[in-house]
């Protein structure tokens, strides 16, 4: 029920669900000046949601920053990879379709060829309603695999389906075969607070190393201060997403 309610609930709160249920209700009701005023409340929550600069500025506070690579020394690492960056339902399935987050994988490679880290576990199933056969960390470990990184120095999780599933699940994987080892977590920035709560819920502590930024660097241009930007509220469904999901994860005891 949880992973069902997790995948669902979240899509109530966002803001255009919210902008939309505010212009359709303001079709059906009858009082002029209420109508009025929720047409109002919507134009202005869609100004506001679809405005580049403020979600940038909101967002940079949430993720977790980047870490610079000459902060990593050469003491044996495992870096974890957490899946959910895939499209598996595109065809044909004879490659492999990366959604947003591929830098996951990128930046894992780019880890592993500098010597950061020496060993990569991947972790995830299908983490969707879809009875698809396809794993994610299948997936993810064919790319790995055509970019040289050995078989010996992989370690598939395949079974999970959420991020709490994941850590409990590389937790025993840990203590089974990596005890003394240090553990680079690699995951979205957005994302990178609730999955090390449930890796240190689970008894594994973690290093961040974020990817996938939802975020810019960039000087503030006239464009973004003014022209709406439809991408904002993708950011905006992004962030609305996971503080709805850290907050169902501390109720449950997750983190």
């Amino acid at each position: 029920m949880f992973f069902f309610l997790s995948k669902t609930v979240p899509y109530l709160f966002m803001p255009l669900t919210l902008i939309i249920l505010a212009l359709f209700t303001s079709i059906l009701l009858k009082n002029e000046k209420l109508k009025y005023r929720l047409r109002i409340l919507a134009l202005v929550s869609l100004v506001f949601f679809s405005n580049r600069f403020l979600v940038n500025q909101i967002m940079k506070f949430w993720e977790v920053s980047a870490t610079p690579m000459e902060q990593l020394t050469t003491t044996k690492r495992v870096g974890i990879v957490l899946t959910g960056i895939i499209k598996k339902e595109k065809l044909p399935h004879d490659r492999v379709y990366f959604a947003e987050g591929a830098d996951r994988v990128t930046h894992a490679i780019q880890l592993y060829k500098a010597g950061k880290i020496q060993k990569v576990i991947i972790s995830g199933s299908t983490g969707s309603f879809s009875k698809s056969e396809i794993k994610e960390a299948r997936q993810i470990e064919e790319v790995l695999l055509m970019c040289n990184v050995p078989q010996e120095d992989l370690i598939i999780e395949d079974q999970s389906r959420n991020t709490r599933e994941s850590a409990v699940a590389v937790a025993r994987i840990i203590n089974d075969q990596l005890k003394g080892s240090k553990f680079l977590l690699i995951t979205s920035a957005f994302h990178m607070r609730r999955s090390i709560g449930c890796f240190s819920k689970a008894g594994v502590e973690v290093e961040a190393f974020s990817t996938d930024f939802k975020t810019g660097d960039y000087p503030p241009r006239f464009t973004t201060y003014v022209v709406p930007d439809p991408g904002a509220l993708n950011t905006w469904h992004v962030l609305f997403r996971e503080l709805i999901g850290m907050a169902a994860y501390k109720f449950m005891g997750y983190i």
